[in-house]
């Protein structure tokens, strides 16, 4: 049987070979790049603030995998060009990731922008990269970073979408068979999204919402939270927040009494939510997550299995355990790359055409861009996930 999936892969079996240069030349020196020519991408990062637990894996994978493509460069027209990344510390700050977005996309060096893993950094640089017309990938979670698309038209995402999310949660907390959840979703643009798409999902898969209750921003009375939502006395709850307030929310609900099932989205998936002092609060818990929290899911055999078998082990050797969190930076780099060699060019306006025509296999998930869908990631690609001996394990 064929299937979309099917034809997906086989169309990008090439394409991440030879967006990195990979599987050209099977005999003979392999190809350098040209000197002077480069493929330079700007990032604008959460190195530090409350988006760092997000921010800085970003940046390990960002450095692994630049490493990997210019071993051998992107093949641009004639010339092999390496990356080079720019990457600047936004200290989780919208104002400062729009100033940085302006100095990077100034320059006519510059060709494409990736960055922001919070929402709210990632907005606040959308203005700059629509009115500089420069290519902006973003990491963050949320469905308004891609939408209005006649206001977004440079402006990509590789993170789900809320709906597919919220879609699978409902579908999971039916076949476990609860019938009221509460939602407790942070204050922001990301949590917006949740409310809206778990409000709808819910109520198609006839499981009742018997309160929305905000989370507050990291520093918030985090327990006042949690004690309303165990005070609706449902049978689980759903956080619908990005790492660190996820585990903060899980303590707190334990804390508050809160024993019953406890559901995560792909936000949560970060090295901070299992650390020890999570451990006790999120075991049980469910996720729904990318294909890339559990290694096994991607083929050992294809080339996005060996590159991320590579990351892997990489990042172990350099910094410790990897807890299988989305490389969406690895992603984005690859797009950037892929557009810039199937355009034979650098070229801003070139690179944002050949990024909304783009179907790849990447390591986070699979990923269809059109003309009127700029958030690409499949919802194929989605999987279930349930904390148990503090690591992720994939049920289906």
């Amino acid at each position: 049987m064929i299937t979309r999936r099917g034809v997906l892969a086989a169309a990008t079996g090439t394409m991440l070979l030879s967006a990195c240069g990979r599987g050209e030349e099977r005999d003979g020196a392999l190809p350098r790049p040209t000197p002077g020519h480069e493929l330079v991408i700007g990032a604008t990062l959460e190195l530090s603030g409350p988006g760092a637990a997000l921010g800085v894996t970003q940046e390990r994978v960002l450095a692994i995998s630049t490493e990997a493509i210019n071993d051998k460069g992107v093949a641009v027209g004639n010339l092999r060009r390496t990356v080079r990344l720019e990457i600047m510390d936004n200290r989780s700050d919208p104002r400062l990731a729009a100033r940085q977005a302006t100095e990077l996309g100034q320059r006519d060096d510059v060709h494409a922008l990736l960055g922001g893993t919070l929402a709210e950094t990632s907005m606040s640089v959308i203005g700059v990269a629509q009115e500089l017309r420069l290519p902006f990938v973003s990491l963050a979670f949320g469905d308004a970073i891609t939408v209005p698309l006649a206001q977004r038209a440079f402006i990509y995402k590789v993170t789900p979408d809320a709906g597919d999310v919220a879609r699978q949660l409902a579908q999971l907390i039916d076949a476990e068979g609860l019938r009221r959840v509460v939602l407790l979703a942070e204050e922001g643009l990301h949590g917006n999204s949740g409310v809206r798409a778990m409000t709808g999902a819910l109520r198609t898969a006839g499981v009742g919402l018997a309160r929305t209750v905000r989370l507050p921003k990291a520093g918030g009375d985090v327990g006042r939270a949690a004690e309303q939502a165990v005070a609706a006395q449902a049978d689980g709850v759903v956080v619908w927040a990005t790492a660190p307030n996820s585990g903060a929310a899980a303590r707190a609900l334990r804390k508050a009494g809160h024993s019953g099932h406890l559901f995560f989205d792909p936000g949560a998936v970060a090295e901070e939510t299992l650390e020890s002092h999570n451990a006790l609060a999120v075991e049980g818990a469910y996720a729904i997550h990318p294909s890339s929290l559990a290694a096994s899911t991607v083929a050992n055999s294809s080339a996005t299995g060996r590159a991320y078998r590579d990351l892997v082990s990489q990042y172990i050797r350099r910094h410790g355990a990897y807890s299988g969190f989305a490389p969406y930076a690895s992603d984005a780099l690859l797009l950037i790359a892929t557009a810039a060699r199937l355009a034979d060019s650098v070229d801003r306006g070139r690179l944002r055409a050949y990024l909304q025509n783009q179907i790849t296999d990447g390591m986070a998930g699979m990923y269809s861009f059109t003309p009127i869908r700029h958030s690409g990631m499949e919802r194929q690609s989605l999987g279930v996930y349930r904390v148990d001996g503090g690591a992720w394990n994939r049920l289906r």
